[in-house]
């Protein structure tokens, strides 16, 4: 299986596994948010598309697409080619110098790379059908508020991951009460007898607790009863890097 990266523009912009670390969690004491196996998970399923050059973004607050502007930090650049003031309103249009193309029934999800923060400016998500589209598309953030923002060489821009969406329209979501499932209600409620009782240990500054530091139930793919949960959790993700083909 593919995900086909045809360049349409000079300087395409580098594409890279997705990243765990982010540096608002390095900022935490013992790096804890590293702990949420859902968080770097997250961080790292897709590929991001990293800013080739600083730059500099001001808005005004008007409506006009002329009340934003994008400086790059070095002479001479060439930024027009790469991020615009297109739509107005304080957003800002990334070109990625790609034409996306998934395999049938794939579709592309592009957006911001999960929890990475940006003050001022928040990136907005597109889906996009990709196993036929025969043009690419462009990657928009939204200032949140006047003032000035910054992207930095090698910050992402954009993340991209393929979702199989047409699916979607299948799934039907079922409320139902936990009882329903008398074993899923055996697991929740030794988690949650587990989960009382490390917590109190935690406030009691038990040795022991102190040193495990949090339960790892999830991040072990260990099911509370101490069984292994199915095989196919993963911990760690290891997309490929991008071949470049002439």
């Amino acid at each position: 299986m593919e995900l086909e990266c045809f360049v349409v523009q000079d300087g395409a912009r580098e594409i890279v596994p997705g990243r765990q670390d982010r540096d608002w969690m390095d900022a935490f004491s013992s790096r804890f948010p590293y702990r949420c196996l859902p968080l770097t998970m997250a961080n790292s399923t897709g590929w991001e598309l990293l800013v080739p050059e600083d730059l500099t973004i001001e808005w005004n607050g008007g409506r006009l697409a002329t009340d934003t502007t994008i400086t790059a930090d070095t002479p001479g650049s060439h930024v027009d080619h790469f991020a615009q003031s297109h739509f107005s309103h304080g957003i800002v249009t990334f070109h990625t110098g790609y034409l996306f193309r998934t395999p049938p029934g794939w579709s592309l999800w592009a957006g911001g790379a999960p929890n990475h923060i940006k003050d001022g400016i928040a990136p907005l998500t597109g889906l996009v059908e990709t196993d036929w589209l025969p043009f690419p598309f462009t990657m928009n953030w939204k200032m949140t508020r006047p003032g000035v923002v910054s992207f930095k060489k090698g910050e992402p821009f954009c993340f991209i991951n393929l979702v199989q969406d047409r699916k979607l329209d299948e799934v039907q979501p079922v409320v139902k009460p936990i009882e329903a499932d008398p074993d899923l209600r055996a697991q929740f409620e030794l988690w949650s007898e587990s989960r009382a009782a490390f917590n109190q240990s935690l406030i009691n500054r038990d040795p022991g607790a102190m040193k495990q530091a949090w339960q790892k139930f999830y991040h072990k793919g260990e099911l509370p009863d101490k069984t292994d949960a199915p095989p196919e959790h993963i911990n760690r993700r290891r997309l490929k890097v991008p071949i470049i083909e002439a």
